[in-house]
């Protein structure tokens, strides 16, 4: 049986959970050393402090907790064993760069581990090519880029936009890859010609600044409109359970991609300041984190076999972590409140660990009772079925 759901969600049967959570786990810690960062980033105390800490707060984000989920949930789609090697020196990699040991080794596993990457997608493309795969592969050769930039000290908001096109490509392709069975064939070809732009745009933000980032930010707005009309998170908005769950956060996710896009259409590069924090945190928060929410129940049963069951306190961490971006960007950013900023920071970080526990306590009790490999399996049919049935209303 083939579930109807994207690549990446294909669920292996007879999965070692262990093994699979072994390496998800580095990720998770540099989950945790990212948030850890994000107090000292704010002048906050923090539980660990070390003076490395602060600037690696960005790679180890983007790199060791979004770079090794990725990493892990291709491998498990390729079925290859060589193929968890990405997600090993991802998470590896992340918790190098924490240690005392020189920097320039940690990273270096870091551009390895997207080096991983794209030959895990080059193995998919061989096995069946697509133009929602294909923008997925575009995004991890931006994820080398950035990898390859941070590793070589080149400053921060200049790697932003290569980090950012990694996230938002990779995001783009996998909501393609569901969106297909209602998207027209034009929507998706246009779909697939942004994407190029967007690989374009972003050395175009590194050589010429402001108009790179210009292009970079009409871009964004051009594949958020396109998104966000064909999605099928417009339709299962208005179902229940899940697909409205995750309908809401979709949505919430382009909004704030579409925030992200704007300022740097209007402003070209931003380095620092109030703009800067506001395009950060509506790429990597309001639009990359909303969309982890989103999927995480479908997600997370399918890489490690373990039931994640639904349930409606998951909205709890999704309207914390939206009100501390209102918080942050409209009031701290906004109007130049450092105190909204800090406010907004900290509650933000509550709602990834309130979502982290939440997700953590679902996995372990799911597991105590949990049903069958067939059961399971049928659960993540009617996930998909329910979508499609919704979508072709």
């Amino acid at each position: 049986m083939v579930l109807d759901l994207p690549r990446g969600f294909f669920y292996v049967e007879g999965v070692k959970t262990l093994p699979r959570a072994a390496l998800l786990l580095p990720g998770g810690l540099a989950l945790l050393a990212g948030l850890d960062a994000a107090l000292l980033l704010l002048g906050l105390p923090a539980p660990v402090t070390t003076e490395r800490l602060p600037q690696l707060h960005g790679g180890l984000l983007v790199l060791g907790f979004l770079g090794t989920v990725i990493a892990l949930e291709r491998a498990v789609a390729l079925r290859a064993t060589w193929a968890f090697t990405a997600p090993a020196a991802l998470g590896l990699g992340a918790l190098v760069t924490l240690t005392s040991a020189p920097l320039a080794v940690g990273r270096g596993m870091l551009v390895a581990g997207t080096v991983g990457l794209v030959a895990v997608y080059a193995a998919l493309w061989r096995r069946q090519g697509s133009e929602a795969l294909g923008l997925q592969v575009l995004g991890a050769v931006l994820a080398v880029g950035g990898a390859s930039l941070w590793a070589a000290d080149v400053p921060v908001p200049t790697v932003l936009a290569w980090f950012a096109g990694f996230v938002v490509l990779t995001i783009a392709g996998e909501r393609l890859e569901l969106a297909r069975i209602a998207i027209p064939e034009g929507a998706e070809r246009l779909l697939g010609v942004l994407g190029r732009l967007l690989l374009l745009a972003v050395p175009a933000s590194t050589l010429w600044p402001t108009a790179g980032h210009v292009a970079l930010g009409l871009v964004l707005l051009a594949l958020v409109g396109t998104l966000l009309v064909h999605d099928v998170a417009r339709r299962t908005v208005r179902a229940a359970g899940l697909p409205r769950y995750s309908a809401w956060c979709l949505l919430a996710g382009y909004a704030w991609l579409a925030v992200a896009g704007a300022v740097w259409a209007a402003q070209g590069r931003v380095d620092g300041g109030t703009a800067y924090d506001a395009v950060v945190h509506a790429v990597f928060l309001g639009f990359t984190i909303s969309m982890i929410m989103a999927h995480a129940p479908v997600i997370l049963p399918a890489v490690l076999g373990r039931p994640l069951p639904y349930h409606p306190h998951l909205y709890v961490p999704v309207a914390l972590l939206h009100a501390s971006l209102v918080l942050r960007l409209g009031v701290g950013d906004l109007h130049g409140q450092p105190w909204a900023v800090r406010a907004g920071g900290v509650l933000g970080i509550v709602a990834l660990l309130v979502f982290l526990g939440m997700v953590v306590t679902g996995l372990v009790r799911g597991d105590r009772g949990r049903a069958s490999s067939s059961a399971r399996r049928t659960a993540l049919a009617h996930a998909a079925t329910e979508l499609e049935e919704v979508a072709a209303r």
